[in-house]
Formats: C-alpha cells, sequence, structure tokens
C-alpha cells in the first residue's frame, strides 16, 4: 500500500450481499435528476465507487472490463453534502481502496456554468466525474483507443447506476457539458478526457396528483 497522507481518506469496507437482486435493480433503474436535500454517507459513496472501477481479483482485475486491461478511467467525486467527507474534489484509487483531496471547495455552483445551466446539479450531494488518460489506451490500440474508452465508460456507468438502486439512490449521465470550461474549474489535467458526470443522491419522488 502506497503512503497515505493526512489528504487521503480510507474508504469504508464495501459490501458483497444486497437484499436487491439484479433483476430487480435492472427493473427499477431510472434516470434521476431531482434530489432530496440529505447528506450522502460515506459507505454509500464507498460502494458506487467499487461497483464503478473496485478491485475484484488478482493482479489489479476491477468490477468493469477493460481492454488490455489498461484501465485508463479516472473518478472523481465532487463532495458537497457527504458525512464524513469534507467538501471538495478527491480522486478515487481501486488500489488501496481511498480518496486523495485534490482541492477543498464545493465546485457545484460552479459546475453549472459549464453544463449549460443544470442548476439541478447542485441538489445532488455528490458527483461523480468519469475521465480518461486517452494516451494510455493509444499507446496499445492507436485509432480504436477512444471507442474502446467509450465502451468502457459504459460499463462503470451501468455498475454505478445498479449500485445506486441498491442503495435506494438515484443518479443520471450527464454529457452535456463544456470540458474546457469544466476542467479548469475542477483542476483536472489537460492531459485527461471527461466523458461523464453522475449526480448522485436520494431521488425525490414527485407529489401524486390528486
Amino acid at each position: 500500500m502506497k503512503n497515505v497522507s493526512q489528504k487521503d481518506i480510507m474508504l469504508p469496507l464495501i459490501r458483497k450481499t444486497s437484499s436487491i437482486s439484479i433483476e430487480e435493480a435492472i427493473l427499477a433503474r431510472r434516470s434521476v435528476r431531482e434530489f432530496i436535500n440529505i447528506p450522502l454517507e460515506l459507505e454509500a459513496v464507498s460502494q458506487l465507487l467499487w461497483a464503478a472501477q473496485g478491485l475484484t481479483g488478482p493482479k489489479g482485475l476491477r468490477t468493469a472490463p477493460s481492454a488490455g486491461g489498461i484501465y485508463p478511467v479516472r473518478i472523481y467525486v465532487v463532495s458537497g453534502n457527504v458525512t464524513g467527507l469534507e467538501k471538495g474534489l478527491y480522486q478515487y484509487h481501486a488500489e488501496e481502496n481511498r480518496l486523495s483531496l485534490q482541492h477543498g471547495e464545493d465546485k457545484r455552483d460552479q459546475m453549472i456554468t459549464a453544463t449549460f445551466n443544470h442548476d439541478w446539479i447542485k441538489n445532488s450531494p455528490a458527483i461523480l466525474v468519469l475521465a480518461a488518460h486517452p494516451e494510455m489506451m493509444e499507446k496499445k490500440y492507436g485509432e480504436p483507443a477512444k471507442r474502446y474508452i467509450d465502451m468502457e465508460i459504459g460499463h462503470i456507468a451501468q455498475n454505478i447506476h445498479l449500485q445506486a438502486v441498491s442503495l435506494d439512490l438515484g443518479t443520471v449521465v450527464v454529457v452535456a457539458f463544456d470540458e474546457k470550461k469544466l476542467k479548469h474549474i475542477l483542476c483536472i489535467p489537460e492531459s485527461e478526457k471527461v466523458i461523464y458526470l453522475m449526480p448522485v443522491g436520494k431521488p425525490e419522488i414527485p407529489a401524486k396528483k390528486e
């Protein structure tokens, strides 16, 4: 294990069983854009990150497949209202099941300007940012690398969707954003490509019409 600094957060252990079946999770999966204003538990964040890209076997095998076992995807967490986690941007490190603080500022309001005024984003307690290092895949596969990365991101996003259902949470894939502005706001390296944003929180159930 790498040295852990004061800016690192060791995540709670993940659970490997659930009261909901995979079939029930698939049936219940929906895109959720409205969230109740309550904190997200750190245990839930840990579970979502493990479902996205956690280790599942020897030699670094993970929950989502990657062409050539390269794993070019980087996952960040924008924390705005997470119990046990200060506001800020964190990077997920699957090998140690930890988060490393990149900067300690709530960026949700600023992110609205980069997502063409999707103001509901600020109501989610956390936002998962799925980015990738294209060069890692290009070195081995050349031109098809982009397609392989897009497929990997899709696998990861579906895992997050289904895990969210099992936690009684909701999420949605956001692809409409100004990438240059978003990377500037979040201080994400230029070498990375941001592909998906996934706000996560407790779904707000619409009031029934009389």
